[in-house]
């Protein structure tokens, strides 16, 4: 059985015409409905600094945010982009940045929704997400048993092996091994073990370490693409123009750089949009629920915030940087081409790249093991948590043995499956989105 070709044939299927429409549509169809909440960021990006402990939950609104940043500030951010700029050129980081722009509707959808319907566990401990609300608000407990299923693969997929994979090919790529199966299972070997020590200690302790590791790698992240976009500054004008011509036209031959279409542009924004921000994915929400939160609008506001930090911002950055680099030209794969973009630098870039690159990686695995773990608990009940942790630990080690571009592909179909019933699900309840909008509006003005 050839998992690499395999992987390829069902990435290609999945992500047609018709699941790009229906993503991208309902990102523009809540942004409507909600009366363009991407109006009250401020207000939201305000509340999700406070660690106060508000109502019902297992953590605090700030953990949750810095748990569900640690998901999805990935790979995706920094080898994503450089995958979605390689595959359809400059154009491709618009698309992304729209996806991102448009997602934060989406995200605060999610979370409403995630809030309402969430339940209390035998053991004390909240759980919600898109496969309650398809049951609790929709009435079809099947689809709630699909969205599981796909949300358990898929983590192993955009939440664990897409993530070693990537430390482990820019390592080989750094340090040219004499031997590169044996770095693999070493590299593998010792982030399978760190994230034992972390992930084992369920959600409380992977807020905890997210709460330090995520602020830590965003802000030093964003600070060195900027020191390389001061670098580069002159060509920051044709930069902007090759991103805007090319999210419209498509992208003809240029050097190294095969071209592609206008329909190829958008859909390697748009998929690397959603592998990065995860808004319409479903899985955030599911963090969302643990929230100590007073009602869903306000959890919402600040689960809304993570697709701008992500994609608005950090997504944005890497993008500015690999295509003001230039290398994108050379027909470069992904991870080739991030290395020549912060090899720019000279001294720091490469050291950016992979301070980058190991903290994005560690915090996705962690924070994907919560929502991977929660999907299993929906299906098998609590005595499936520890099992899960235990072949998500493993998981990590085989990712970083497996070829790159397989485990890609692989991560695309998964992340593709679980976003169609997880849209159903928002689509359907819009109306209570609405409602519950409205009946909380107070929070969105900041007023008590």
């Amino acid at each position: 059985m050839d998992f690499a070709k395999i992987a390829s044939d069902l990435a290609g299927f999945v992500w047609g015409a018709p699941l790009i429409i229906l993503l991208f549509g309902t990102h523009l169809f809540l942004t409507v409905r909600t009366g363009f909440i991407q109006r009250y960021l401020v207000q939201a990006i305000r509340i999700s600094f406070s660690r106060q402990k508000e109502g019902e939950g297992d953590v605090s609104q700030f953990g949750a945010l810095m748990t569900a940043l640690a998901a999805t500030i990935g790979t995706g951010n920094i080898i994503g982009v450089a995958g979605a700029v390689a595959t359809g050129g400059p154009g491709a980081v618009l698309w992304m940045w729209l996806t991102g722009v448009f997602g934060i509707a989406t995200k605060y959808s999610e979370a409403v929704l995630a809030v309402k319907y969430r339940i209390t566990m035998p053991d004390g401990s909240m759980a919600g997400g898109p496969m309650y609300a398809l049951e609790r608000g929709l009435g079809k407990k099947w689809l709630g048993v699909v969205f599981a299923i796909f949300t358990c693969i898929a983590a192993f997929g955009i939440g664990n092996m897409t993530q070693a994979n990537s430390i482990v090919e820019m390592l080989i790529e750094k340090i040219k091994p004499e031997s590169v199966t044996q770095l693999r299972w070493i590299a593998g070997g010792v982030m399978a073990a760190l994230t034992a020590a972390v992930v084992l200690g369920g959600v409380k302790s992977i807020a905890k370490v997210c709460g330090f590791l995520v602020p830590v790698m965003a802000v030093g992240y964003v600070v060195g693409c900027a020191l390389i976009l001061i670098k580069n500054y002159a060509v920051l004008p044709q930069t902007f123009l090759d991103i805007w011509n090319g999210a419209w036209t498509g992208q003809a031959a240029v050097g190294g750089f095969v071209g592609a279409g206008l329909k190829e542009v958008a859909r390697a924004g748009i998929a690397r949009g959603l592998f990065s921000n995860e808004s319409g994915l479903g899985s955030a929400p599911i963090v969302a629920a643990a929230a100590q939160t007073r009602n869903p609008v306000r959890q919402a506001l600040v689960s809304s915030t993570a697709t701008f930090w992500d994609t608005v911002v950090v997504c944005l950055m890497t993008g500015l940087v690999v295509v003001s680099s230039g290398h994108w030209k050379d027909g470069l794969p992904k991870a080739a081409l991030t290395s020549a973009a912060f090899n720019d630098l000279h001294t720091w870039g490469p050291y950016i790249l992979l301070f980058g690159l190991m903290t994005f990686v560690f915090s996705t695995i962690l924070g994907w093991g919560y929502y991977g773990e929660k999907a299993a608990e929906y299906l098998f009940g609590t005595r499936s948590v520890k099992p899960y942790r235990i072949l998500w630990v493993l998981a990590v080690l085989f990712g970083s043995v497996q070829p790159a571009q397989a485990v890609w592909d692989f991560a695309d179909a998964a992340n593709g499956l679980m976003a169609i019933p997880n849209l159903i699900c928002l689509i359907c309840l819009s109306g209570v989105i609405v409602a519950e909008t409205k009946a909380h509006s107070h929070e969105l003005k900041g007023k008590s």
